[in-house]
């Protein structure tokens, strides 16, 4: 039987919601039971104030140590001491699982711009956000954990099983529901669930919770338990692929041979191959390959005839397929030209850069320092061409061409990739699994 402790300004705000509907019965039965604990009982003010302005400087105000302190001090048994905060650690399915599993458990409502940060050393206190937003205080979010492990407990739903069956209990969001009447303003109940057919309506349900995840929340598919049958209803649906706006132009010039010089590289056959390999891979656009320098062009020629055209395409229609997206340019200017024909439209172009912008890099761009979420964004709404550097990196007058830089793969360390496996990592940071 769990025990909630609230410790909160606003202990009025709670009577009414946890003494409705199952919450409410709940309470009744002994099935969960709560105490509330008001900081303000606990300010050594007249006035009993419980907030003051930040050191520092800034807006807003904090709400003090001691007040709170002495209010987690007075419950006899804490248990596990939750912080309502939009910095904290995100609630999921697993983690109310979790929490149901304590006899206590002790929720802190924090107000204005928070709590004092030194009582996270004098507690064991977990911060814990219900979403990427700010609200008023933490009474809100507090309800949410409060519903969210209550309904976990034995006798709570009535039906043990129904807590079991619902959106986030498999890794998956719900499938849809439907109840009488049969046809709704012209809608007719899908005709699997009128059939009796229980094990035709699981493969439905489940093969609608598949979809539904993918629609809505493609996130979750990345750690959900997958079955053979998930991945088949996830490749049969139709859907928009950002990954064709998105294509990869490899520069050999100009492009940084040391910290003060730039020039052309040669190509590499390993380089053509497996940046070739992961735009099909990915479903992106055509793969550019710019030199200026006439031997170069005729040796990537002679690659693609091989593999394309050659023997080599006749014994694999695999690779044949992936160097098929290779188009050679002169220049970059010529890329892009190319890729307007394709599109309709000028592309986006976006530099990659092993070096973090900044004073003295000769990384000057006119462009914002992008994240791979900010670039798929770009991708759906219409071309975007992603210059990688061979050599030591695009030489600035690339750069200054450029709409945007996508930060390096490797920042905060060792940063020195090659520009293929620079490329995968991008592709799968940029378009993930379910493009």
């Amino acid at each position: 039987m769990p025990s909630f402790h609230l410790v909160s300004l606003f202990p009025d705000f709670f009577q009414s919601p946890l003494s409705t509907a199952l919450m409410g019965r709940a309470r009744e039965a002994g099935l969960v039971n709560f105490s509330f604990h008001d900081p303000r009982d606990f300010s050594t003010s007249k006035h009993r104030h419980v907030d003051d302005r930040p050191y520092g400087g800034g807006p807003g105000m904090v709400m003090q140590g001691e007040p709170l302190a002495a209010a987690l001090r007075s419950i006899e048994q804490p248990g596990r001491i939750l912080l309502m905060a939009p910095g904290g650690r995100p609630l999921t399915q697993d983690m109310a699982r979790e929490l149901a599993q304590e006899e206590n458990l002790t929720i802190v409502c924090g107000r204005y711009e928070g709590i004092d940060a030194r009582l996270l050393d004098l507690f064991s206190i977990e911060p814990v956000s219900v979403g990427d937003v700010v609200l008023n205080g933490g009474e809100t979010a507090a309800l949410a954990v409060i519903e969210a492990v209550s309904r976990l407990m034995p006798g709570f739903m009535g039906k043990e099983e129904s807590g079991e069956d619902e959106s986030f209990s498999h890794g998956l969001l719900e499938y849809p529901h439907y109840t009488r009447p049969e046809v709704l303003e012209g809608l007719p109940v899908p005709e699997v669930l009128r059939g009796g057919d229980h094990a035709l309506i699981a493969q439905w349900r489940r093969q609608q919770s598949v979809q539904a995840t993918l629609r809505m929340r493609p996130d979750l598919l990345n750690a959900a338990p997958l079955t053979k049958e998930d991945v088949q209803t996830l490749a049969e649906i139709p859907r928009e692929r950002p990954g064709r706006n998105l294509s990869f132009c490899l520069m050999h010039y100009p492009v940084q041979l040391d910290a003060k010089k730039s020039g052309a590289s040669s190509l590499t056959n390993l380089d053509i191959h497996d940046i070739a390999r992961i735009s099909r891979s990915y479903a992106m656009g055509s793969f550019h390959v710019v030199t200026p320098l006439q031997d170069q062009l005729r040796v990537l020629d002679e690659i693609l005839r091989h593999w394309t055209r050659g023997p080599g395409g006749s014994g694999n229609a695999d690779r044949a397929q992936a160097l098929g997206l290779v188009c050679p340019a002169a220049s970059l200017d010529e890329a892009v030209a190319h890729m307007t024909a394709r599109h309709g439209i000028r592309p986006r172009l976006v530099a990659s850069s092993a070096v973090w912008p900044g004073k003295g890099k000769g990384q000057a761009h006119k462009g914002p320092l992008m994240t791979p979420q900010e670039v798929r964004h770009w991708c759906s709404q219409g071309p975007v061409m992603l210059c990688l550097g061979t050599a030591k990196g695009l030489a600035p007058e690339v750069l200054e061409q450029c709409d945007g830089l996508i930060r390096p793969v490797r920042f905060l360390g060792y940063n020195h990739l090659s520009v293929r496996s620079a490329a995968a990592i991008l592709a799968d940071r940029i378009l993930g699994d379910y493009c």
